[in-house]
């Protein structure tokens, strides 16, 4: 990581560095709506669906009529394998089925957006010049997560196309933390760990995908100052 978590306490505070932050990422409004239409999007995709019960038709026994229609006092019954006798199928029992669900891209950076707005507003997004760690000892990086007071649930996302090896050895064993790219992480990431820290990557892979883009470029065409290209093409 960078040396803000390196140093140890006895060492010299280090210089503050500001980091620059697009009001288009990290200056959204709050919307619930937004936020709650992300989270339900992601833990349904994460759902199995592979809960299955047997009907009537698919359990096993004979189709012979228990006792008469008339004439005993008692309710009328079919079969035996009816949903009110024990052992016989489920009524309205679950199948195997899909449950992931459609979310426009546009509403899932949205609500990435207002997630890294949140966690900012809330003083609980931090930013490290880089997430590299020496040492893939857990000791080490335990100690010191805990003099920087990151001991209760600390998401780490670097800007890379992977964590550092050494960092997410050392992590692996501390429940507390977690690490990941930017590029995984989602809107229930964001809000589900208390804090997040982000490396320097990180926060231009965010500024870069979620910042907003024009929706057209205006493409002027240079002419060419060759005369003999300009000859070429009069004579053709």
């Amino acid at each position: 990581m960078s040396s803000l978590l390196i140093r140890a306490k006895s060492e010299p505070k280090a210089a503050t560095l500001a980091v620059p932050l697009s009001q288009d990422v990290f200056g959204q409004n709050l919307r619930r709506d937004i936020l709650h239409a992300c989270v339900i999007h992601h833990l349904a995709g994460l759902r199995q669906g592979t809960a299955s019960t047997k009907t009537r038709a698919e359990v096993s026994g004979s189709n012979r009529k228990i006792r008469p229609q008339k004439g005993t006092g008692r309710a009328r019954l079919g079969d035996i394998r009816s949903p009110s006798i024990r052992g016989g199928g489920t009524a309205f029992g679950p199948k195997p089925r899909d449950f992931t669900t459609l979310l426009p891209r546009k509403v899932r950076e949205l609500g990435m957006r207002i997630a890294l707005s949140v966690k900012l507003r809330d003083s609980q997004l931090g930013v490290v010049s880089t997430l590299e760690w020496p040492t893939h000892k857990t000791k080490s990086l335990r100690t010191r997560v805990g003099e920087l007071g990151w001991t209760d649930r600390t998401l780490f996302l670097t800007g890379k196309n992977e964590v550092p090896k050494a960092l997410g050895l050392a992590s692996r064993n501390i429940s507390s933390l977690q690490c990941a790219t930017a590029a995984n992480a989602t809107v229930y990431d964001i809000l589900r760990w208390k804090r997040v820290i982000l490396d320097i990557e990180a926060i231009e892979w965010f500024q870069r995908e979620l910042g907003f883009k024009p929706k057209h470029e205006l493409i002027v065409p240079l002419e060419s100052r060759d005369s003999s290209v300009t000859t070429t093409d009069a004579s053709s």
